[in-house]
């Protein structure tokens, strides 16, 4: 059963431990980098890209459960809205959180995302009934995006430097479009009545590998963070995920043939 029209999306892998992996691996991308290029070297800043991509991975198997209810061009800005809850939750939980930082914006992130959920339902009557958890949702996963890809970004998510390195400088605007790009893109990409959740998750772990070598090309002009291992993992991730992807897309369709390149001008007359 594909998610293309209006109500539940099939699952072949449940929610439940699709959250497990976005939570888990998130924190422990976060947390591991963080220590680690301390411990050992900057170079291990791009365990917090892979942390990045277990949220955005999250964060498009959330979209794919509530736009299967009919949101249409709202996709894209349920992905938006997921970095702009993320944005707040982040900043907040890093600025007063210190070492807890990334578990409390988490816990931030859970509110704000639980209030558009109940605001969404109750006020505005859309009257999508995985609203709630749905938002919560998104805006954890965002918020795991925003944390991890600016680690990797800094080798650090203290805040004085994320707020020097990464928002003063503008590259949270790169993390805003990349991150929001690899959570919203997805299921758009895979709309339809063919749609599978393996083929949108996997497009969504080949989004996530972009967003790792975006990060990686920005760390290579910071101290704290090495770009070169960061933006070679994202390429072998990319390759491994976009062949993947090719490969359900063959699966999925009817049929897949090459129309080579659009006529010229002259030979349309």
């Amino acid at each position: 059963m594909s998610a293309g029209g209006s109500g539940a999306a099939a699952e072949a892998i449940p929610q439940n431990k699709i959250i497990a992996f976005g939570v888990a691996g998130g924190l422990i991308g976060i947390y591991a980098a963080y220590f680690l290029v301390d411990i050992v070297g900057s170079y291990m800043s791009f365990i917090g890209a892979l942390g990045a991509i277990c949220g955005m991975v999250w964060g498009a198997a959330s979209v794919r459960r509530v736009a299967s209810y009919g949101l249409g061009t709202g996709v894209p800005s349920i992905g938006m809205l997921a970095l702009g809850m993320g944005v707040l939750a982040a900043t907040f939980g890093l600025a007063v959180g210190g070492v807890a930082g990334p578990v409390i914006a988490l816990i931030a992130a859970a509110i704000i995302g639980l209030m558009v959920g109940v605001l969404a339902n109750k006020v505005l009557k859309m009257g999508i009934p995985i609203m709630e958890i749905s938002m919560t949702e998104i805006a954890t996963a965002g918020t795991i995006t925003i944390i991890g890809l600016a680690i990797a970004m800094t080798g650090t998510f203290d805040f004085p430097v994320i707020l020097s390195q990464v928002i003063s400088t503008g590259y949270i605007a790169v993390i805003f479009i990349a991150g929001g790009l690899a959570i919203l893109h997805p299921f758009n990409a895979c709309l339809g009545p063919d749609e599978t959740q393996d083929r949108t998750l996997i497009c969504g772990l080949e989004k996530g590998a972009i967003a790792m070598i975006v990060a990686g090309i920005v760390a290579s002009i910071n101290e704290g963070a090495s770009g070169a291992l960061t933006i070679l993992i994202g390429l072998a991730i990319w390759y491994v995920a976009f062949a993947g992807y090719y490969d359900r897309v063959k699966r999925d369709a009817y049929i897949v043939v090459g129309t080579g390149l659009l006529p010229s001008k002259e030979e349309l007359e």
